[in-house]
């Protein structure tokens, strides 16, 4: 059985170094308090550009929210002339709260995120004991996205892969010669990402990273979060294929299945759950939106106890 979103990813990208197409043009966003980093990837000669894993502020000790990292996309795109066609979630983020309907609002596009969304709402749907005014089919979203999905922006495809393991519903993004991983792999001094949450999977994991590690070596890699590793002072996000399988501390050539699962399963039992995984995943599974207010006008997040 052929994978026929990895060979179609893997000929984008080796349309891009034959010079067949142009390569995206690619800017970061980092956000310090989550350790994310959004991105806006654009064709500049069509100026079409898509928004992947933003970040909506939100202070935990007094429930306030604000949009400056959102508002520095929303800058950057407007002072670029860039029009946004696709606002894209790797997956339902743990650990900081989606802009995407916000960037919507003030951008336009459609919002996507992988079909394996429906298996998230229904496992936190019941983590939340949400009511039945909680849709769990994914309409929140505008697409939902399955493996070897195509997407164009502008004159530059898209293409989707999914990568279960971290969470049931991860999704790859393959653009020109640009991976964006989502949470399946940091930079190759810090691994890997945790395979605990509902739904995780370590075995999974690594055969997701082991596919996407078989795109060309020259594979640009751009990775949704950086904790600096030990003995490195600067925060990065951008590595290569290459490098990844070379020389990932977790999972580089070498390393078994068996191998991956057993660290993977220790490292996660000694970490703290994300501090910001409640409020995260119940706006996070309703596309970035706050649930709706109660009788006196304010919106409430929940949190369950002795659950997670």
């Amino acid at each position: 059985m052929t994978d026929a979103a990895l060979a179609k990813a893997i000929a984008q990208v080796d349309a891009v170094l034959a010079g067949q197409m142009r390569a995206p043009q690619v800017k970061g966003f980092f956000d310090e308090p989550t350790f994310t980093i959004s991105y806006v990837v654009s064709d500049a000669a069509t100026k079409k550009a898509a928004i992947i894993d933003s970040v909506w502020d939100f202070d935990q000790a007094s429930g306030r929210t604000s949009f400056e990292s959102a508002d520095a996309i929303i800058d950057y795109v407007r002072e670029q002339g860039l029009t946004v066609e696709w606002i894209l979630e790797t997956h339902a983020h743990a650990d900081h709260l989606s802009a995407a309907p916000y960037l919507q609002e003030q951008l336009g596009g459609k919002m996507s995120i992988g079909r394996e969304i429906l298996t998230v709402q229904g496992v936190f749907g019941k983590i939340f004991n949400e009511g039945t005014e909680f849709a769990r089919d994914g309409s929140q979203f505008d697409q939902l996205l399955e493996d070897g999905d195509e997407l164009m922006i502008g004159e530059i495809p898209l293409t989707a892969m999914h990568v279960p393991g971290h969470t049931p519903a991860d999704m790859a993004y393959v653009i020109g010669d640009a991976l964006f991983t989502g949470d399946t792999m940091f930079m190759p001094d810090y691994g890997s990402a945790r395979a605990d949450f509902p739904g995780g999977d370590a075995r999974m994991l690594y055969r997701s990273v082991r596919r996407l590690m078989k795109l060309p070596d020259e594979t640009r890699v751009f990775l949704c979060h950086d904790y600096k590793a030990p003995n490195r002072d600067q925060y990065v996000w951008e590595t290569t294929v290459l490098a990844e399988r070379t020389s990932n501390v977790h999972l580089h050539d070498g390393v078994s299945e068996d191998e991956f699962v057993a660290m993977r399963t220790q490292r996660d039992a000694t970490l703290a759950m994300p501090k910001l995984i409640l409020p995260s995943l119940q706006v996070n599974i309703r596309g970035g939106r706050l649930p709706p207010p109660e009788d006196n006008g304010v919106r409430y997040l929940k949190l369950p106890l002795d659950v997670l």
